[in-house]
């Protein structure tokens, strides 16, 4: 139920060394104005409703279903949110959360940490979010990184930015990372024209120089999701295992990390890190994923191999079709539910259909 796509040998003493430990879930939840661009992300049918697809994805994995939610979770042009993956495994593991608001329109309506940050503007700006900013954020990642780690545990950072891809897609390029035409979408023919035409408008805005701090980079075209984590994983990996619970986006939160710590010289421990996500994305034919790992450095890069054909849901089964394919920690905490609990496909289609079946 665990496939190893990158760096097998190192990817495997890590699944080694965590397979008795217990996991703990940080979930980061943030916000960019790129996500409000017509046809940008699947992620909510319509640029109202990805507003606040974090605030109810959040309301969701921690309260599961609810017969009259606050935020009910947006409606989807084909499938179902990856939120029902994530909460199945964490009713199921009874698995700890943590919500964290680096930036959103307003607050969660279930427990969050608020770090004080801000919804970053569109990536074409240039000028995604003020840099005192991004270095507070990027700090409390790293205190919060160092109290959530350690011992018998092992953390996983998952995020929900709507829009997160195109953030992402702008901080690989801004490092100097070969990405375009590599990143993932919720859509079934990954939309890279779209995207790489806002980022290309958002560097003649940012004026970036030659090998540039990373740090600027992510406040010319990044999201405040990207601070948080890239910290957090950097200090955590210091103290234990650190499953970096997503695709593209977390592909370039290791990005980040690697670039902070080079220019920089913040320590952290590499080896101490992987990235898990869905076999979706890790094989998705209209992005390379795996080809962005390889860019990328030696990251180890793990899928799920949970499949949804014999999914009784229809909306399950879209994710067959390519439609969603990963968000809110789903792979991650897929890959943690076989690690720590041996969960197979059965036993994924029987927890996520019970939650579907009531809403």
């Amino acid at each position: 139920m665990i496939k190893l796509y990158t760096q097998p040998d190192q990817g495997q003493a890590w699944l080694s060394q965590q397979r008795h430990k217990r996991p703990h879930f940080a979930c980061i939840l943030g916000f960019t104005a790129t996500g409000l661009h017509p046809g940008i992300s699947a992620a909510g049918a319509t640029p109202t409703d990805r507003q606040y697809t974090a605030i109810a994805d959040a309301e969701f994995l921690i309260n599961g279903p609810h017969p009259d939610p606050a935020y009910p979770l947006p409606p989807l042009d084909q499938g179902a949110s990856p939120v029902l993956i994530s909460r199945a495994v964490v009713s199921g593991l009874a698995m700890p959360v943590h919500l964290f608001n680096s930036g959103l329109p307003q607050p969660p309506t279930v427990p969050c940490h608020d770090l004080g940050g801000m919804p970053a503007q569109c990536v074409s700006t240039g000028k995604a979010l003020p840099l005192g900013i991004v270095e507070d954020l990027f700090q409390q990642g790293l205190n919060w990184g160092d109290r959530l780690s350690g011992g018998d545990r092992y953390l996983l950072i998952g995020e929900c930015v709507v829009g997160g891809t195109t953030t992402a897609l702008g901080v690989l390029l801004g490092l100097g990372i070969a990405a375009a035409g590599k990143v993932n979408s919720s859509h079934p023919q990954c939309n890279h024209g779209q995207k790489f035409a806002l980022v290309q408008t958002g560097f003649a805005q940012a004026g970036l120089e030659l090998n540039p701090d990373p740090l600027r980079v992510l406040a010319a075209v990044g999201d405040p999701m990207q601070c948080v984590a890239a910290g957090m994983a950097m200090a955590a990996s210091g103290r234990g295992g650190v499953l970096l619970a997503g695709g593209t986006q977390m592909l370039a939160v290791y990005g980040v990390a690697q670039a902070i710590h080079d220019y920089h010289r913040i320590p952290w421990e590499p080896a101490q890190i992987v990235v898990g996500t869905t076999r979706w994305v890790a094989e998705d034919p209209t992005g390379d994923t795996v080809g962005l790992a390889e860019a990328i450095g030696p990251v180890p890069l793990l899928a799920t191999e949970l499949n949804f054909t014999d999914a009784t849901i229809p909306t399950l089964r879209a994710y067959e079709q390519g439609y969603v394919k990963e968000g809110v920690g789903a792979g991650g905490c897929a890959i943690a539910a076989t690690l720590t609990a041996n969960w197979q496909n059965q036993d994924f289609l029987r927890e996520i259909e019970a939650i579907a079946q009531v809403l």
